[in-house]
């Protein structure tokens, strides 16, 4: 008779050092709520294509009396890299919910090609919508390449006297270098380390008052190095938090980087650098 010895069955993360293992079992996490986020973002996505409808007031008598604003400012949603406002669903309803009487999502056009030009556009936007509202400054939250229009349009083209605060998520400030093949696209070119852009925004700026926040997640596949997406300039008046726990796709999504936002547009823009310093975030 032949006795075959049965070893006990141990789940391979049982193998793996303890630490790697972890980290493992958050990258699965963070890449299946990359995934459902990407299929829900696909269903919700036609219906951010069209630009957002505006009321726009009725104009006033010139001697009309001017109605109080409040005290919070616009805010502003700009998306990433193909992607439209229907990605700021979650986060708009947030802001909504704790306060923000005016939030606009803006589309910028899926063939733009130049990261100057859709500063340009951003500009004449905010300067509307400033207009319209009363309000001399409004609060940005740029997602991935919105975050990168955004600063170049408050560092390089004077934007920072209508941009109070500008939130950016996963941003890649500094350039990444994933997925070369898409370098076909221009925009793409202009967001690799070295590139004109990416040099424009190292230069000084010290005269620039918008006070920056830049979230960034330790787990964002679209950032190489991960750093990237981390504001470092001398001049600037800047915040990084390391998010821990998901990818580039849940930043905008995830209700946790959402209380973080709300936080960090509700600063006081005191122009100390080390004034109200967010803590990270860990939401794994």
């Amino acid at each position: 008779m032949t006795v075959t010895r049965v070893l006990p069955f141990r789940p391979l993360c049982s193998l793996l050092p303890a630490r790697l293992a972890g980290l493992s079992l958050t990258l699965l996490k963070a890449t299946a709520l990359e995934l459902a986020i990407l299929t829900g973002h696909l269903l919700l996505y036609p219906s951010g294509i069209t630009p957002e409808r505006r009321t726009v007031p009725a104009p006033s008598p010139p001697e009309a009396p001017r109605l109080p604003t409040g005290s919070r400012p616009p805010v502003v949603l700009l998306h990433g890299f193909i992607d439209n406002r229907s990605v700021f669903v979650l986060l708009r309803r947030s802001l909504a919910q704790h306060g923000r009487q005016h939030v606009e999502s803006l589309n910028y056009s899926p063939l733009t090609c130049d990261i100057r030009t859709a500063a340009e556009l951003l500009g004449r936007h905010i300067e509307e919508i400033c207009e319209r509202t009363g309000h001399d400054r409004v609060d940005i939250v740029g997602h991935s390449l919105g975050g990168l229009i955004a600063r170049y349009y408050a560092q390089r083209l004077g934007g920072d006297k209508r941009v109070r605060t500008l939130v950016t998520l996963g941003t890649p400030h500094s350039g990444t270098r994933v997925v070369r093949l898409a370098d076909a696209h221009p925009i793409v070119r202009q967001m690799r380390p070295g590139s004109d852009v990416i040099e424009e925004l190292r230069e000084p700026a010290p005269e620039c008052r918008t006070r920056f926040v830049s979230f960034w997640s330790d787990l964002d596949q679209l950032m190489v190095p991960l750093e990237t997406a981390c504001i470092d300039h001398p001049d600037l008046i800047a915040q990084n938090v390391r998010v821990s726990g998901i990818g580039h796709l849940a930043l905008p999504v995830h209700p946790a980087v959402a209380t973080g936002i709300r936080q960090a547009i509700d600063q006081p823009a005191t122009g100390d650098r080390g004034a109200g310093e967010l803590n990270g975030l860990t939401v794994a």
